[in-house]
């Protein structure tokens, strides 16, 4: 089948038709792929040296073609959405619904099957389904954990930002931090998952929200999805902003969603007694954070903590977020800004990396 292959570390995806795909094991899902997002976790894998040859594309949506034995909840031709971490459902992370302490889920950072196979090959060789998904192919298998049913009526175009950037950014503020209504809410970096964090800030009730990122137009789509503040990338001018704000006390939350080390200790700083800063982006894995002295931090009582996915469970939070994109308190179809081919998707990267626009949509399969 046709799919855009990693080939070698830092090289642009390949266009090929030859990788092969097995057909799905017992308990797993094999999904025709519509669309899938560009995320930056993409660009990650692409530019820091390990995981291929790989499929990427994590952030999807698609049609059941066939499923393995035992799967009940989803038939062939039912339209679906996929979450890179599809939890076992037995571990005691699942019975804590916490994925991020499944094996099962955890698996997509090696790119296979926690029995370290995978569906795809070529020529006879392993192929990764990156990040648990490997969307950017016409069809991939994943574990039946990580599809949720779609009504009909959803558009899978809208539907598959849920999959990751909307579930890892507003799932930050809602699951993860836990925002109060009445806080003081700072993000930093707006693309897809920064954007996803100010409409899930501004769904939880928050009195201010400041967003920080270098492109105006970043800023200006937050300021139309819910930011009540936005400046630019200087952190001296995040932290006048968040003075002027909280008349000195600080904020009560930050959101680091660039994956950048010293965004994460620039939330520290502009955080409050009390206060919370959640590192949701993904840092090169060499990248460290200086708290600074560890008495102050005590006696201040600051939090620092990390969210993987936005702590989502897939059959309790995709629905609800879906849900809140059909009541309109969710805007997904403003976050898509570009939209390429299968055979445009080094395009959609390069836009990535010049912070061009918020998410940029792969349409893998072209509608009939």
């Amino acid at each position: 089948m046709r799919a855009a292959l990693l080939t070698e570390p830092g090289s642009l995806l390949e266009l090929v038709d030859d990788v092969e795909l097995a057909g799905p094991r017992s308990g797993e899902v094999c999904v025709a792929v519509s669309h899938s997002g560009i995320c930056h976790s993409d660009l990650t894998i692409i530019e820091g040296g390990y995981l291929f040859p790989a499929v990427l594309g994590h952030e999807a949506a698609g049609v059941v073609a066939a499923v393995g034995d035992g799967v009940g909840h989803v038939s062939p031709g039912d339209k679906v959405m996929i979450t890179p971490l599809a939890p076992c459902g037995h571990c005691d992370g699942c019975a804590r619904q916490q994925a991020s302490r499944c094996p099962q889920a955890m698996s997509f950072v090696a790119g296979t099957r926690p029995d370290s196979t995978s569906p795809f090959s070529r020529a006879g060789q392993l192929v990764h389904r990156g990040l648990g998904v490997g969307a950017f192919a016409q069809h991939t298998v994943v574990p039946a954990s990580g599809v949720v049913r779609l009504d009909d009526d959803i558009p899978l175009e809208v539907a598959c930002l849920i999959g990751c950037a909307v579930q890892t950014g507003v799932g930050a503020v809602l699951n993860t931090a836990k925002v109060e209504r009445g806080s003081t809410v700072v993000v930093t970096g707006l693309g897809g998952v920064g954007i996803s964090a100010v409409q899930g800030a501004r769904i939880a009730g928050a009195a201010r929200i400041i967003a920080s990122d270098p492109v105006e137009s970043r800023r200006q789509a937050a300021l139309h999805l819910g930011a009540t503040d936005a400046v630019g990338g200087d952190a001296g001018e995040l932290r006048e902003a968040v003075a002027d704000a909280t008349g000195g006390q600080g904020a009560d939350y930050a959101f680091e969603t660039a994956g950048v080390a010293n965004l994460v200790r620039l939330g520290l700083e502009v955080t409050g007694a009390g206060g919370t800063t959640v590192v949701v982006g993904a840092p090169p894995p060499e990248h460290t954070v200086d708290i600074g002295s560890v008495t102050v931090f005590m006696i201040q009582q600051k939090r620092l903590v990390g969210s993987l996915l936005g702590d989502c469970w897939p059959n309790r939070d995709i629905p609800r977020l879906v849900g809140l994109w059909q009541r309109g308190q969710l805007d997904l179809e403003s976050m898509i800004t570009h939209r390429v081919p299968l055979a445009g998707v080094n395009e959609g990267f390069n836009r990535l990396r010049a912070a061009e626009g918020v998410r940029t949509v792969v349409e893998v399969t072209p509608a009939s």
